[in-house]
């Protein structure tokens, strides 16, 4: 990368080392979301995003330029540098340790940007742009974890359709509930948007009283396609299509609390869906749809393995 040379007008010590500091700071920190995603998480997709944004930061402050900030260093008459914190947060989990490092390294790009105004204005873009992606991998990030753990006793979706009579939609609800199933997705492209919020409310309540009859975790319910319903019924997430809402508007509607799952076909699907935000993915086509068409059916644990996307997936 060639950078413009500094202006001389501002060009001072205090700057210089205020953006070394700064420079060490955000490659520490992104360091570290680096190796959590690889080696905890195992997630290659993440780890590649942090690897990429470490790299393209390492490129800017090679630049002959920025030589300014390591000769001007000064560790021993850094006044900062013994002064601890009265009280260092506790990190109990990773989600605490992505939350943590992520926040490092975004305040320390951001001080990069304004402070490579006064000196090195031409890289002040670069810094943005680096930090917007950072906030979208630490989104990510933290998504995976906490999803991963709400969803840990889910090992089968099940999709039900709504438009069927009203005994027999409660026979098969209980019979599913009765069977353990951990999720239920009610589906049905016909059904109107009242009948959805009536029997989206009966779905939940009934799953409640299971879960409290039976003191076992409860079925989580969701709506397909409507985000709207969702909410409005008390549903537990909603599972959304291509042609659907896009997940970061859903987000808006549905707030943090409410799961958002997205279908995807693909792995470039997969890899978009993560850093949308969405808490799984429904994945497919693996068999012939009587709804939909496809041209082909390539089955999902060859593309998910692959990709090593350690999102919950159906």
């Amino acid at each position: 990368m060639t950078i413009p040379g500094p202006a001389q007008t501002v060009e001072t010590a205090g700057v210089w080392r205020t953006l070394d500091a700064s420079a060490n700071r955000a490659a520490e920190a992104i360091r570290v979301l680096e190796d959590a995603l690889r080696f905890m998480l195992g997630d290659a997709h993440l780890a590649r995003l942090a690897k990429a944004i470490r790299h393209d930061l390492a490129v800017v402050l090679a630049a002959a330029e920025f030589a300014e900030r390591i000769r001007l260093r000064d560790v021993a008459g850094d006044v900062g540098a013994g002064v601890a914190a009265t009280r260092t947060p506790a990190r109990a989990t990773l989600a605490d340790l992505l939350a943590a490092n992520a926040a490092r390294g975004t305040q320390a790009l951001r001080s990069l940007e304004e402070f490579s105004r006064l000196v090195v204005p031409a890289a002040t873009p670069v810094f943005e742009q680096l930090r917007y992606r950072l906030y979208t991998l630490e989104r990510a990030a933290v998504t995976v974890v906490v999803s991963a753990e709400r969803l840990a006793d889910v090992r089968l979706c099940v999709l039900l359709a709504v438009g069927s009579s009203g005994k027999g939609f409660a026979s098969q609800l209980n019979q599913l509930l009765a069977a353990g199933v951990g999720m239920i997705q009610l589906w049905d492209k016909a059904a109107s948007v009242p009948l959805l919020c009536e029997r989206t409310r009966a779905a939940v309540a009934a799953a409640r009283r299971q879960a409290e009859a039976s003191e076992s975790p409860r079925c989580l319910v969701i709506v397909n396609d409507r985000a709207d319903v969702a909410v409005a019924a008390g549903a537990d997430g909603v599972h959304l299509g291509a042609d659907d809402l896009p997940v970061p508007l859903a987000r808006r509607v549905c707030g943090p609390r409410l799961l958002i799952g997205r279908t995807a076909h693909c792995l470039n699907e997969v890899q978009q869906a993560v850093l949308d935000g969405a808490d799984y993915l429904g994945i497919g086509p693996c068999f012939p749809s009587a709804t939909k068409g496809f041209a082909s059916f390539a089955p999902a644990e060859s593309w998910l393995s692959s990709s090593k996307i350690s999102w919950p997936a159906f």
